[in-house]
Order: C-alpha cells, then structure tokens, then sequence
C-alpha cells in the first residue's frame, strides 16, 4: 500500500495542509472536501487510488489543519478559497489533474475548471451540487435565508448546523447502517469548527454559499462545449443534496455516468468500497 504524506505548504501567505500520496508522474486526481470536515474525509479512500495515481487532498483555509484566520484577518468567501487551492496546485506543478468534489468541495472546483478548463481530465462528484436541482428545502431554506438578510432573525438557524447535533447527522441521516460509521468523524469535526473564532469563519461561508449559485450556467456550458468525462457518485438519501442533484449532469456532461447508492450526505463513511470501485473503473477508462 502506498504511503499517505501529510504536507503543508504556504500559500498567499497562509499555511495550507494537504494530504499526498502516489507516484508523482502518474494521472493526478485532487480531492476536495466540503462543510464541516477536512481532507480526514479522504483518509480511507486516498490508499485505495494511491498505486495507480497521484493523489492531492487539501483542507481548505479555515478547516482541518489548515490555517483558520479570524475573519478580521482574511475574508473568507469561495473565490477565495479556490485562489488558495488554486495557488497550491500551481506550486505543487500540477498543470493536469482530475477533480473529486464533496458538497463546499464542489463550488470551489467548479471555479477552478472555469478558470483552467484545460487543466480538468476529468470531474467526480460525490454529493457536490451543480445545479439548483437537488438543493433539499427543508435544510436549505435557513441558509438562504441567512444570504439574504443575515442579522438575529436568521443566525440563530444557521449557527445551529455547527453543533454536534447537527454534524452528527449529517454523518448518520440516510445511512441504513449507522453502526458502519466510526464516530470518531464527527468528533473530529466538532473539535475544530468549535476552536475560538472558527464560528464566524462557517457563518461567512453561510452568507456566501448563494454566490455559487450564478456559477452554474457557466459550469453547464463547460460541461456541453469541453466534453470533460463526469462521474456523479450519490448518497440517495442525502438530506442536503438530493439525488436530483446527480441527475442532473447527464443533461450537460455527455455519457455523464450516474450511480445513486443507498447512502447519506458522507457515503465514503458506509459505501467506501463501493465509491472506489466505480472511482477506480471510471479514471481507469477516461484516464489510463
């Protein structure tokens, strides 16, 4: 089994953590993770790709390892943290690479490939939106809310997602064997989105997230004119982003290829084994 590398480099400025495994002259593959966790999420699946490619798993500012800047120090917004990715892989030479993108991971590559379409092989999502399909009302409702008038009548809702309760089920809702999923990953979440001002990092990120939304006729216009092969990768059972969301790509993205497994929002934490063997049978086809 290949070794797992845990580096930091610095990056505008700000310690950037990231997790590297693989050969360095492989096909490369950057995984990017979303809301509350870190590239830990990557930590069983990144051995499983490592003998046949490069593999780069970032945290993002303000999350995992990372620095986490108070937001008087740095503003926080998804522009800014795909500067940083960006930044990151430019320092790493890596000029050609497949995405894999969880929920915050998704809007934050789909700036990258707009930015760089020549550098994308290819695009894996795994419950990272694209589209206004598959946004789940009944969790989304509260953070629209807080984007349009963020102030007392709204926070209270939204700060509510950065408690223990509220991680714990994003881990185990949908799951049909919550006994499959180790509690330690919420544990870990918890600890670091409760360090002193990491509060306000997630509130900004909050306000932002409608931002990505204007993105998408872009990003579904990428998808028709380059042809990019995409893979969607679903929990069924997501409460955050439903289904609808994966199939959605096959209406830009052609011979998008869609599976829908019976999982939550965190499928890698139930369905490790089943990801990977659709992950490793799609790069093998689009990229060897």
């Amino acid at each position: 089994m290949s070794s797992v590398h845990h580096r930091t480099a610095t990056v505008g400025g700000h310690e950037i953590f990231y997790r590297e495994a693989g050969p360095a002259d492989a096909p490369a593959i950057v995984l990017l993770h979303g809301f509350p966790t870190s590239s830990f999420m990557f930590r069983d699946l990144i051995p499983l790709l490592a003998d046949k490619y490069h593999v780069i798993a970032p945290d993002h500012l303000g999350f995992g390892h990372s620095a986490a800047p108070l937001t008087d120090e740095f503003t926080y917004t998804f522009d800014a943290l795909a500067d940083l990715t960006s930044g990151l892989l430019d320092q790493l030479g890596l000029d050609r690479y497949a995405l894999y993108v969880q929920d915050y991971g998704a809007p934050i590559g789909w700036r990258l490939a707009l930015r760089h379409p020549e550098r994308i092989t290819a695009v894996v999502t795994q419950n990272g939106n694209g589209y206004e399909e598959g946004f789940v009302e009944s969790f989304w409702k509260d953070v629209w809310a807080y984007g349009a008038d963020p102030g007392p009548a709204t926070e209270p809702a939204v700060r509510a997602a950065l408690g223990i309760d509220a991680i714990r089920w994003q881990y185990l809702h949908g799951v049909p064997d919550p006994s499959l999923v180790n509690p330690d990953t919420w544990e870990h979440d918890v600890a670091l989105v409760s360090r002193p001002g990491n509060d306000e990092v997630q509130l900004a990120l909050f306000r932002d997230y409608p931002n990505n939304l204007p993105l998408y006729p872009l990003l579904h216009e990428y998808l028709r004119t380059s042809r990019v092969p995409v893979l969607a990768v679903w929990g069924r059972n997501d409460g955050i982003f439903g289904p609808a969301g994966a199939e959605a790509f096959a209406r830009d993205a052609k011979d998008a290829e869609v599976h829908l497994i019976d999982g939550g929002h965190f499928l890698l934490e139930s369905r490790l084994d089943v990801v990977a063997g659709y992950l490793r049978g799609f790069l093998g086809r689009v990229l060897d």
